[in-house]
């Protein structure tokens, strides 16, 4: 039987057990679509990766991400973890990795400390923000238990956002933040009112002081109760905010995961560009484990 190698890491934390935990395998080929699938439900993660040679060899490498229930076209920490592990590896140009994924080409550039160590990643999102239909504070109060009254809409309303993959994004009280939390019949109403999909509904809230946010992140209908660390999310909230000022440039620091005792750090940069406001986001990455899978 063939085997296959893996690696788990924990993204968005210098330490074990903190962050979102990924799995990555760094040679995925002669594994089928469904394998992929069933691996990623086996690990039971919010992502796993899967590693192929790229189309263009100019690129480093076609990376392939899957949830519990389906392929992803894009998705943030495991971006950020697999270019560390790839990196590890020697794959790639420099401190630079080029990934072709379903969004489009994702460019990953690895941080090192004074000695050259590996310590984490930082990634551009794939494409400009883009952004689509609203949530009435109700529809939004339904999905996590709260009330229309916990939502603040002065800068915008529940609101969908991309950079790549969609979510919904609504800024909450600091007390509704920690009392919030996915109520599966409330998902599949709104998004049945929506017309988002019966497993494409995922909502982002947040809290702000200045350029500091404090998040959370549901998406129960693709299988993730709650999310320790959504890089994806995190940089297209920044594009959001952006967007929303005068400003050229944005720089925003957002904690996720420690109302579910993982806390993650998130480094998201915005930025005006001629197609439109883009963004990246960064962390740190903390190895954890590494094997064998034999199919």
């Amino acid at each position: 039987m063939p085997t296959y190698d893996f690696v788990t890491l924990d993204v968005f934390t210098d330490r074990p057990f903190g962050g979102n935990p990924l799995a990555v395998f760094p040679d995925a080929r002669g594994l089928t679509d469904a394998q992929m699938q069933s691996l990623a439900a086996e690990w039971n993660l919010s992502e796993t990766t899967f590693v192929l040679p790229p189309s263009d060899p100019a690129n480093t490498a076609r990376v392939r991400i899957f949830n519990r229930t389906a392929e992803m076209p894009f998705a943030g920490h495991p971006n950020v973890g697999t270019g560390f592990v790839l990196a590890g590896l020697g794959r790639g140009q420099g401190d630079v990795l080029r990934f072709e994924e379903i969004a489009g080409l994702v460019e990953v550039r690895v941080a090192r400390d004074g000695s050259g160590g590996l310590t984490g990643a930082v990634i551009d999102a794939p494409r400009a923000l883009v952004t689509g239909p609203q949530l009435t504070a109700a529809q939004a109060g339904a999905c996590v238990g709260l009330a229309a009254s916990d939502f603040v809409t002065a800068s915008h309303p529940p609101v969908q956002a991309s950079l790549g993959i969609d979510f919904f994004f609504a800024e909450v009280t600091a007390d509704a933040l920690g009392r919030s939390g996915p109520d599966l019949a409330g998902f599949r109403k709104t998004a049945a009112e929506t017309d988002t999909g019966s497993d494409r509904l995922s909502l982002f809230l947040y809290v702000r002081d200045g350029q500091k946010l404090r998040a959370r992140m549901f998406a129960p209908l693709s299988g993730t109760f709650e999310d320790a660390a959504t890089g994806s999310a995190s940089a297209t909230v920044g594009a959001l905010l952006l967007s929303l000022s005068a400003d050229a440039e944005g720089r925003y620091e957002i904690t996720q995961g420690v109302e579910m005792g993982r806390p993650s750090q998130l480094n998201v940069t915005a930025r005006r560009a001629p197609d439109g406001v883009r963004a990246s986001v960064g962390g740190s990455c903390a190895p954890m484990f590494r094997g064998t899978v034999e199919l």
